[in-house]
């Protein structure tokens, strides 16, 4: 088939689609505000794209080469970039994972555009959105039912962990670790902690949470 093989037409082809695929995986990301958005996919899907056709016109053209080595560089370096979207945060949260794998998925399908591989390329894409989109929200539901949580909560010194601890057993929450975040507590009146509990049963998260913003002396708390 004529669309499989290096040609004007080919390439065309698979660096628009690439164009395309780009734009469409980046926009959900985009509408999120995230760091990575629509140009960063689509540089990274159309660049893996001309990489993969840069190689087979080598290999087709002068006879010599391995087909696939400068894309298999491709999987790999795309890692740096993806790295670089990674953020641990002060309130020891992980920021940017789902954009990182984003960004290798894009380079994934670049790369099988640029073989050829439509139908790889196209089902790889679609999938990725339903993953961006509709399991979003089934990630959230799971989020919801798992009665393990992770809080991040700024108390006044004035009041001790023993007493902050005291008030979250009485409202049935268990109590699995407490760590104070030294380099986060404001000119020693205010003290960071990251707060392990495990949830009561038959509690909403977010009645908790209420509840636990109410106990004596916390001044902030999030679940992260």
């Amino acid at each position: 088939m004529i669309l499989r093989e290096v040609t004007y037409l080919s390439v065309l082809i698979r660096i628009l689609s690439a164009f395309l695929l780009g734009g469409i995986l980046g926009w959900e990301r985009e509408v999120k505000n995230r760091a990575a958005g629509l140009r960063t996919y689509m540089l990274v899907c159309v660049g893996a794209c001309m990489i993969m056709l840069t190689n087979q016109y080598i290999y087709q053209v002068f006879g010599m080469g391995d087909p696939v080595r400068m894309g298999a560089q491709v999987v790999s370096g795309i890692g740096f970039l993806g790295a670089g979207t990674i953020v641990v945060t002060r309130r020891n949260q992980i920021k940017g994972l789902t954009t990182a794998a984003g960004l290798w998925t894009a380079a994934a399908a670049g790369l099988a555009l640029g073989v050829g591989f439509y139908e790889a390329a196209v089902v790889g894409a679609l999938l990725m959105i339903v993953i961006l989109t509709l399991m979003h929200r089934l990630d959230n539901h799971i989020r919801r039912k798992v009665r393990q949580m992770e809080l991040y909560a700024e108390v006044d010194s004035k009041v001790g962990i023993g007493e902050i601890a005291k008030g979250i057993r009485g409202l049935g929450a268990k109590i699995e670790g407490i760590q104070i975040d030294r380099d986060y507590s404001i000119d020693g009146e205010i003290r960071a902690l990251v707060i392990s509990i495990q949830t009561p049963k038959k509690v909403k998260r977010e009645d908790l949470l209420v509840s636990l913003q109410e106990l004596n002396g916390v001044i902030y708390l999030e679940e992260l």
